[in-house]
């Protein structure tokens, strides 16, 4: 399917926005291009702290101007995805769960996260190098491009100096600007899309709307600025005196009595507080799109704030959606170690890249919405599966006309969930419904030999000849049923039959059991199996095998459970399990025949 270079898609949000950030991105530069090559580069930006595990929520973050540059990418536009890593953010405190990590971290708080070791075990040389990197190696996957700053290494090498020093001339003017919202009563706390960004809660509590920190007051009178400790690295510093002629800094620290002067000009151990850092950035870097959570968007707090402060710099505010809340269906042990909510690593232990593009592609970023860890994943992928089939089955008129049943969005959210500009992502050659290989992975248990003869006979005209053919999408469903299927609900398959059961059966029951063994030789597949034991009961009934539920009384379905059950029950133990054709191919027919009593 050929990438859609040219969108003109108006009920996609993804190209409307795209449609904006082109339209502002010229207004900025004065004028419309001659043609996209020809035009600047635009700018998009993310923002991310890694103060910890960086969970599902602030993927959002990410992938809103992922989806909106790849677009414009499609058009021909140059374009640049900023991520900045908030690594000289303060660490404020010691996570819960974080495996390798004890309370002793709690000697750091204070410190810029790059000069907080890393948890114990790990290879990367800081905390904040440590959590950075899972959440790289999972927008590798998920196929997403962007340009890594490290705050950190932008601070200290003095690359914003001159703003500094320009946010300290005007620091009269920035404060007017916040004391506009100083007073007013901070909104009432909502439940957030995501934790509040670590850069929010600097140290100065309650300086700012809603306990953002926009600066201390001090014998220096308001200031901008943090110097971190050049004694214990910690940002408990007030700035005592300061020459605007001289740029000549005098700070104490309250953590461990230290104090020295410094000349700003020369110095760069030290950041700009949030209210302040966050606006310098998007004058900076040319910012024109960029999202913000709901806890960025209350009245009084950054990103209003930000659009006015902005202008201090010559610049102006980014254009973008507020996004809202991203929720979790379920979750089981395979974050239990984190103390937290999953990651973007987690999700892609067990669902393939594409499914977790398409559940950030179809929905509005305004829209809230889950990601499955439990029963639902299995839902979410027939749904994907149907959708994959619509393209996949008119992918012509699809692009040109909205592909019969599939809706143009939903065409669009594909696209945009399969491939990139620069390509498609890599996929399973064969995907097979996820349900049937989770069922095959529970039952099998980790045996590939068992798993390929059971998937093998699911089609017999069409066998399958090598477990390749259906990965990634078999190790997802196998690590789903490992890590989030409770053990009391796995399947374990009976070494001997139930006698006293068999024993204890009516005509009814035994002759509904002949009935099966009778086909399963002829029935011995997926669709055949479904066919016997849904027919069975009807059978026994006096109906034909293939009645269709209008033809059929009420009561057959109560005896198809009641059939089904007793089925679960000689298999496995229970009164559920896998589906049942999915089940037999997965003991095997002898096996089969010997707990059903033949």
């Amino acid at each position: 399917m050929p990438i859609v270079a040219q969108s003109t898609e108006t009920t996609d949000w993804v190209s409307r926005f795209a449609d904006e950030v082109i339209e502002e991105s010229e207004r900025r530069a004065s004028g419309k291009a001659a043609s996209p090559a020809a035009a600047p580069v635009v700018v998009v930006a993310s923002g991310l702290s890694p103060s910890g595990p960086i969970h599902l929520g602030n993927l959002r973050e990410v992938m809103t101007p992922h989806l909106v540059a790849d677009e414009i990418r499609r058009r021909g536009y140059q374009v640049r995805h900023l991520i900045s890593w908030d690594d000289y953010d303060r660490y404020r405190k010691v996570p819960a769960g974080v495996t390798g990590v004890d309370e002793s971290w709690a000697e750091h708080i204070g410190k810029p996260l790059t000069s907080v070791p890393a948890p114990q075990g790990s290879a990367h040389p800081n905390w904040a190098e440590h959590f950075k990197a899972a959440m790289v190696e999972s927008l590798a996957e998920l196929g997403v491009e962007f340009d890594g700053i490290s705050q950190t290494a932008q601070y200290t090498s003095g690359v914003y100096r001159e703003q500094i020093l320009h946010a300290i001339k005007h620091r009269g003017d920035i404060d007017a600007i916040l004391d506009q919202y100083r007073t007013k009563k901070a909104p009432a706390k909502k439940q957030q899309q995501k934790p509040v960004d670590e850069a929010e809660l600097e140290a100065a509590e309650g300086s700012g709307a809603a306990g953002e920190d926009d600066g201390s007051s001090g014998a220096a009178g308001y200031f901008p600025y943090k110097p971190y400790c050049g004694n214990c690295e910690k940002d408990l510093t007030t700035v005592t005196s300061y020459d605007d002629d001289t740029t000549e800094l005098t700070y104490t620290c309250a953590a461990c009595g230290f104090s020295e002067t410094v000349r700003l000009n020369e110095f760069n151990r030290g950041k700009l507080v949030w209210k302040v850092d966050w606006p310098m950035r998007w004058a900076y870097e040319g910012v024109v799109f960029e999202p913000s959570g709901v806890d960025h968007s209350s009245p009084g707090s950054s990103f209003q704030v930000g659009g006015q402060i902005v202008g201090i710099f010559g610049g102006k505010q980014p254009i973008g959606p507020m996004y809202a809340f991203v929720g979790i269906s379920g979750m089981a042990k395979m974050s239990s170690s984190r103390g937290g909510v999953p990651t973007p690593a987690d999700a892609l232990k067990i669902m393939e890249p594409q499914i977790l593009r398409w559940l950030y592609a179809r929905r509005r970023p305004n829209q809230s919405f889950k990601i499955a860890f439990d029963q639902e994943i299995q839902r979410l992928y027939d749904e994907w599966d149907k959708l994959d089939a619509k393209v996949a089955g008119g992918t012509s008129q699809a692009l040109g006309s909205g592909g019969g049943s599939a809706l143009p969005a939903d065409i669009a959210a594909h696209s945009r969930a399969v491939r990139t500009a620069t390509g498609a992502l890599p996929h399973t050659p064969r995907p097979m419904p996820y349900r049937t290989l989770a069922s095959v992975a529970d039952i099998t248990a980790g045996h590939a030999d068992q798993a390929l003869r059971i998937l093998s006979e699911l089609d017999p005209a069409n066998p399958l000849t090598s477990l390749d053919e259906v990965r990634p999408r078999l190790d997802k469903a196998e690590t789903w049923t490992n890590t989030q299927v409770p053990a009391d609900q796995r399947t374990i398959v009976r070494d001997e039959p139930d006698h006293d059961l068999l024993k204890s059966l009516d005509e009814p029951s035994q002759q509904s059991l002949r009935l099966l063994l009778d086909g399963l030789a002829e029935h011995w597949s997926l669709d055949g199996l479904s066919h016997l034991v849904y027919g069975v009961p009807k059978v026994q009934a006096g109906f034909p095998a293939d009645a269709t539920p209008k033809e059929l009384p009420p009561e057959i379905k109560t005896a198809q459970r009641s059939f089904f059950a007793l089925l679960y029950h000689l298999l496995v133990g229970r009164d559920t399990g896998p589906r049942l054709p999915t089940l037999l191919l997965a003991v095997g027919q002898e096996r089969v025949r010997v707990l059903l009593g033949q």
